[in-house]
């Protein structure tokens, strides 16, 4: 019996598989694929994985195959690193966490393909991609595998008959390199763990949002961003400028939401690697150790769907009452499901921050300024909440594109994480049926819930939170927490910590 056998994956449609299987092996045949990169998202958003080379002679691409049926080995620590690459857990000691059953002595894993995710790289010769998901060798599922609590996730919100939908607001900065033959990250005699990242400079000056002449001066780099995502069948939407130095901002189209986090990490890394070849260093880091550099954040919008007719759960066809008329009420847009969704997002704010922010740097975009939220509120297209709801009461059968957008996010979240912690929360209201406080106006006054300042007290929150513990499970929860600590740890430790922000995050995310 194969892996995939064991897996589940040829027992549920194997006909399916076997056809989207032929299907690729067919593009690589006809393409002339010298490789295909087999790639997973580990805790940090980053894709991971080994390249499978093609033998020209090799008419049956027997090796693509066997990576479908059996997987491709690849060590267990992988699951296990910190932002640095740094292993969290002490994997040859004997007293190896039981919390992490089956990750011991940098033991073997398995990376399955998924057929239904390749693409043929745009910007890499003759290279094939595919998404792949890890597997133990007796085909048990990898309880810490990011995108399996997703998928566990959205399994639950379909039992209450519900699915959900994302649109993505990412923001991000790119700068030309200096010089890549004299870059820090590549001179032997400048080794260091992490790499310093290379000399740039920026692509406009930034503080004039939206600005045309901006974007002229950036359209080689924006042409490559818009080229590249189209060629990966990213629904890229608009590029803007954003007000920060070298600062852009990429809209996308609204997805499935498993579908929507699968696209923001081929999306960031792939332009990463794509841009890095012509000369730019793309950064998703918040906010990038340089002068005067604004904050990024990530806006996630969403809104549930009825799983039984497609229709949107948050769109209220029906006016409003009298008793709903008032402003500041979320019945006013939403309907009952919508309000408790959004009571819900409200209720785990400061633990969810955790994962819609894990990294040090995030914590200072929180300051009430620059359009990022500073409290656990909502308000009807106020820009300054954490939740921004949307959508016009008046037309008549109710707002289509009726939804709640959460602003608390930065570019650098982990996706499956971040849409994960919506599915906890917002089930959590459904649930509970609980009931959000009246929209506010003034975002930025003093509010009963502020959100975290720091890392250390996202992480906390997180702690103390059961639903979101419960959603991420013992093995996944405690995995972040003894990663980000040690994160936390080392960064307390440092003695230059501009350098350490500008290593550990500017030079790799």
């Amino acid at each position: 019996m194969t892996l995939a056998q064991r897996a589940g994956h040829a027992g549920a449609a194997p006909a399916e598989r076997a056809a989207a299987i032929e299907a690729v092996v067919a593009r690589v045949r006809e393409a002339g694929l010298a490789q295909v990169r087999i790639a997973w998202g580990d805790l940090h958003g980053t894709f991971r994985g080994k390249t499978l080379v093609l033998d020209p002679a090799d008419a049956e691409c027997r090796v693509l195959r066997g990576a479908f049926d059996d997987g491709i080995g690849f060590v267990s620590t992988i699951l296990l690193k910190d932002t640095s690459d740094r292993t969290a857990f002490k994997v040859f000691d004997p007293e190896a966490p039981a919390a992490l059953p089956g990750l011991r002595g940098a033991n073997n894993l398995f990376l399955l393909p998924d057929p239904a995710s390749f693409v043929v790289l745009p910007w890499a010769e003759r290279t094939g991609w595919l998404r792949a998901e890890p597997f133990f060798p007796d085909g048990t599922e990898v309880a810490i595998d990011p995108r399996r609590v997703l998928q566990q996730a959205l399994a639950a919100l379909a039992r209450r008959g519900h699915g959900l939908r994302c649109g993505l607001e990412v923001e991000f900065h790119i700068h030309r390199i200096v010089d890549e033959a004299t870059s820090p990250a590549l001179a032997a005699e400048h080794a260091a763990w992490p790499a310093e990242p290379p000399a740039v400079r920026l692509l406009h000056p930034g503080y004039n949002l939206l600005a045309e002449n901006w974007a002229d001066m950036a359209h080689e780099a924006l042409a490559l961003v818009r080229d590249h995502a189209l060629g990966l069948g990213l629904p890229l939407r608009s590029l803007e400028v954003e007000l920060g130095p070298s600062q852009f901002e990429a809209v996308f189209g609204v997805s499935d939401a498993l579908g929507a986090a699968d696209q923001m990490l081929l999306f960031r890394n792939g332009m990463r690697q794509a841009l890095r070849r012509a000369g730019y260093h793309v950064s998703f880091v918040c906010r990038p150790p340089l002068p005067n550099a604004i904050a990024s954040g990530w806006h996630l919008h969403q809104s549930l769907v009825d799983l039984r007719d497609g229709g949107n759960t948050f769109r209220r066809r029906e006016p409003a009452g009298r008793d709903e008329a008032i402003a500041g009420d979320a019945r006013r847009v939403l309907t009952d499901a919508g309000a408790h969704w959004l009571a819900g997002l409200l209720a785990h704010a400061r633990g969810m921050a955790a994962l819609c922010a894990p990294t040090i740097a995030a914590y200072s975009r929180y300051q009430g300024s620059v359009m990022a939220p500073q409290a656990a509120l909502w308000g009807r297209d106020n820009r300054g909440a954490m939740l921004r709801v949307l959508g016009e009461p008046g037309v008549p059968g109710g707002d289509p594109a009726t939804r709640i957008e959460n602003r608390l996010g930065e570019p650098m979240a982990n996706p499956y994480l971040y849409v994960a912690a919506q599915v906890f929360a917002g089930l959590d209201g459904l649930d509970r049926r609980l009931e959000p406080p009246p929209a506010t106006e003034t975002p930025y006054a003093a509010a009963p819930v502020m959100l975290p300042t720091s890392l250390g007290e996202a992480l906390d929150a997180l702690a103390a939170d059961p639903v979101l513990q419960q959603g991420l499970g013992v093995p996944l929860a405690r995995l972040i927490e003894t990663v980000k600590q040690q994160e936390l740890a080392r960064f307390a430790a440092a003695e230059d910590r501009d350098a350490w922000l500008r290593r550990e995050y500017f030079g790799r995310y």
